[in-house]
């Protein structure tokens, strides 16, 4: 049964990619028709592995095995395999997130993402070099006077 899921996974990460691509959810309006609106997911090795696969295929492998193959640890074969579904869901995230401005604690954890502006200055007094940390967080609108 291995040798036939290792066959099929990619064109199982395809179709769970379809499905992330094409998700929608209802929402409300003003007017209080409900509409879909398109809404698409992050593709996650956890949900890809634990749920999709058990619920559209007769098998599945661990997260550990994923893992495993990924590192090589179980042959080039599938470690190739394994990478290219792993940078699938990568160029997806990246996508979702870049322009829906969804799942920033998955960018930040995930995808080696970073909000933070690193900005150094030096200036001199009498004589001596000083450093000067100048990542200061922006005031929030109430902090405003």
């Amino acid at each position: 049964m291995k040798e036939q899921l290792v066959k099929d996974l990619p064109e199982l990460a395809d179709k769970y990619i379809q499905l992330c691509l094409n998700h929608t959810k209802e929402v409300a309006t003003g007017s209080g028709k409900i509409v879909e609106l398109r809404e698409r997911h992050i593709p996650t090795i956890s949900f890809f592995l634990n749920i999709w696969m058990p619920d559209n295929y007769t098998d599945t492998i661990s997260r550990t095995a994923y893992y495993d193959w990924l590192r090589g640890d179980q042959g080039e074969e599938k470690q190739k395999l394994i990478h290219s579904i792993d940078e699938k869901f990568k160029a997806l995230a990246i996508d979702i997130v870049a322009n829906e401005q969804k799942g920033i604690f998955y960018a930040k954890n995930k995808l080696g993402m970073t909000d933070k502006q690193q900005t150094e200055a030096s200036l001199t007094v009498q004589g001596l070099p000083i450093q000067i940390n100048t990542n200061v967080p922006p005031l929030a609108d109430n902090d405003v006077v």
